[in-house]
């Protein structure tokens, strides 16, 4: 098959790629180093760079600045928000003007969608692709994102939104900027630690878009997280078990609060236990649905 992937050289992209090339797939990246792709695949700068006889069967969309590098002043969010939203419209803009649609196309989103007005630790809380967002950042982020990214159907192309939690892999990710801490002893719940983390091992992930694409009556909202998300307590004694060291060190919310601003309170003091119904009723098995033997996998 031919792919074209727009963020294949992130965390989730290049390990993407290279499942996707054990199987002798064709890929194009759009990058913006396309001197640095070698290999089997082949890289463009701007999507300007393909003609209209360029055909993909499949196209996924990955790129986006990332959400928690920098604290959100006006600037960064805009920057947040214009990373995803400018290559999905060129996406698009690429469809109409192609001669031969792709046959799915798959965006890149979060379940930020969801939002963090929730009870924290409620076990009646879980939701699914048919939850609703709110007013918050992640959230608004996301609906517009997932907005552009739906034009494709009106093209006739069936759409995935990947809704993805917080991803856990060897190299890079989230677990990356936990470790550390941890392994030197000093990790520790944050807040008060009763906020869910729904969470998904990269290699579920993985194995969610190769599901996606082989399953042609999947469609829509897909959420790429385990069955079994987790509070923040419990992933923190967890990974403190995982990394053989106490996590006796807390957080307070007021130090978040003051370090990170809005950042903080979204993305580590707020959180919602979101589950993977759609995809585990079309029958896909995970490979990790515990936390404990995730972390046993990757550390």
């Amino acid at each position: 098959m031919n792919f074209l992937i727009s963020g294949g050289t992130g965390f989730i992209g290049s390990a993407l790629c290279t499942y996707l090339l054990r199987s002798n797939h064709k890929i194009v990246l759009k990058t913006r180093h396309p001197e640095l792709v070698s290999g089997n695949m082949t890289g463009v700068n701007h999507l300007s760079d393909l003609g209209a006889d360029d055909t993909f069967d499949v196209v996924i969309n990955l790129t986006g600045e990332p959400i928690a590098n920098k604290r959100w002043s006006e600037k960064q969010k805009e920057k947040i928000i214009q990373s995803r939203l400018d290559t999905t419209e060129d996406l698009i803009a690429f469809f109409k003007g192609a001669k031969k649609k792709p046959d799915l196309f798959i965006s890149g989103s979060a379940i930020g969608f969801y939002g963090v007005h929730s009870t924290p630790g409620s076990e009646n809380d879980a939701i699914g692709e048919d939850g609703l967002g709110d007013d918050s950042f992640s959230s608004r982020l996301c609906q517009q994102w997932e907005d552009v990214a739906q034009q494709s159907e009106s093209l006739g192309i069936r759409t995935c939104l990947l809704r993805t939690g917080i991803v856990l892999g060897k190299k890079g990710g989230a677990l990356s900027k936990m470790i550390l801490p941890f392994k030197m002893g000093l990790g520790g719940k944050i807040g008060f630690g009763s906020q869910w983390m729904s969470w998904i091992h990269l290699d579920d992930l993985i194995g969610i878009i190769d599901y996606c694409i082989k399953q042609p009556n999947l469609s829509g909202p897909v959420n790429g997280t385990s069955p079994n998300p987790v509070t923040n307590a419990e992933f923190t004694t967890t990974l403190g078990k995982a990394v053989r060291r106490p996590t006796i060190f807390p957080m307070p919310a007021f130090v978040v609060k003051l370090l990170m601003g809005e950042m903080g309170e979204e993305l580590l003091l707020a959180g919602k236990r979101v589950l993977p119904i759609k995809i585990q009723k079309a029958g896909f098995k995970f490979k990790y649905e515990r936390l404990d033997t995730a972390l046993l996998d990757i550390l």
